[in-house]
């Protein structure tokens, strides 16, 4: 079973840490929930990279990752007992399912999150096209070998470099793709995602109709019901009996985001110990980010998430279901429509944010933020 990850995942859990600092919490709490993340030196790397779009661009933009590792941050394999809970199994394969781009305007007006579905075809430096979630692990894998080839023995060194260029190789495809200049990365694995959605206690969805995927252990009645845990897991990766496919998929995974978000922000979530401490745990077995990654830089987007002031959007696709030389099924992209789609979202500030929509090309758009979750129940979704 191949496990496609929450587009929101990396935010749920990011803004978990970074809601500490809005609700009273002191610095040196945060500071605790900072100290447990894992780093990396991507983006210090990237003035390595080639014809890179400029830096100053309007926008900090934060690339979000969810990995289907099955190890955690530090590498270590998840235990038989732990990916039973997940619904998966042990692989050597590494996909990147979940991509998405925070795109936060430097003169305060609304942000969005844009998401690029799982199947993008892409070029992918150094290789031939492939799907975009593969660029991370065709990376770390040819340069694994690599590295053997040229003498470095240790595994571990190995998987650590191997990491390092699946990481620069992906950031690189995603600015090629967008023309933006990633300033942050954050990744989060399986695992988190999982510990998380318990720490909260789980998360109202709806659905129009009642659904099942025996692949990713979906089985949900329709309607209105909370979903934690495996059963979060399989809501937001199932791709069988779904309609849109991918694109339909992430539909679930923004419904999913607002609501996770709207759940940390509500009073009381945060004020038990026992669960800052499951936080804190979620946080160090789950999450890498680069090393100037700042944990309070997100406050402030949490509260404009609450308020609906966070806009949800897809890159226009061409098609979907397409096969390529290989008879793969790929979305396919027209490159300068999706800089001109993520370029639009630096326009005049909206006076309305919360009555805004976006679409483009075959992409779906979903607004409505956590407050608007809280007053009238969660969007339904197929």
């Amino acid at each position: 079973m191949k496990a496609a990850l929450v587009v929101g995942r990396a935010l749920v859990v990011l803004l978990s840490a970074a809601v500490l600092a809005v609700s009273g919490y002191t610095w040196s709490t945060l500071r605790r929930v900072q100290d447990s993340v894992n780093t990396t030196d991507v983006i210090a790397k990237l003035s390595e990279v080639p014809n890179s779009p400029p830096a100053d661009d309007g926008a900090l933009d934060i690339l979000l990752v969810g990995s289907d590792s099955r190890t955690d941050a530090q590498g270590r394999p998840l235990p038989a007992d732990v990916l039973r809970q997940l619904r998966t199994e042990a692989t050597d394969t590494l996909n990147t399912d979940t991509i998405i781009v925070l795109r936060v305007p430097r003169d305060g007006s609304r942000a969005h999150a844009v998401s690029i579905p799982r199947d993008t075809y892409v070029p992918i430096p150094g290789l031939r096209e492939e799907k975009i979630n593969s660029a991370y692990g065709l990376t770390k894998f040819h340069t694994m070998e690599r590295l053997q080839q040229e003498g470095v023995h240790d595994l571990d060194e190995r998987s650590q470099r191997g990491d390092q260029a699946g990481r620069l190789a992906l950031v690189q495809v995603v600015q090629d793709l967008t023309g933006v200049r990633v300033d942050h990365y954050a990744e989060i694995n399986l695992y988190g995602f999982y510990l998380l959605t318990q720490v909260i206690g789980g998360v109202e969805v709806c659905l129009n109709n009642a659904t099942s995927d025996p692949d990713s252990g979906a089985n949900f009645r329709a309607g209105v019901q909370n979903i934690a845990g495996g059963d979060a897991l399989a809501f937001v990766r199932q791709r069988k009996n779904l309609p849109g496919g991918d694109l339909g998929r992430i539909a679930r995974q923004q419904v999913f985001m607002s609501a996770a978000v709207s759940r940390l922000l509500s009073a009381g979530t945060l004020t038990d110990p026992a669960k800052l401490s499951g936080l804190l745990d979620a946080v160090r077995k789950s999450i890498v980010v680069d090393e100037g990654f700042d944990l309070a830089t997100l406050a402030g987007q949490a509260q404009g998430l609450a308020g609906g002031n966070v806009g949800f959007a897809t890159i226009p696709v061409t098609g979907v279901g397409a096969r390529n030389d290989r008879g793969q099924s790929v979305v396919t992209v027209d490159p300068a429509a999706v800089k001109a789609f993520v370029a639009q979202l630096l326009g005049p500030k909206d006076p309305t944010p919360t009555a805004r929509k976006l679409t483009g090309g075959l992409g779906l758009s979903l607004d409505g933020g956590p407050r608007r979750v809280a007053l009238q129940g969660p969007p339904c979704v197929d």
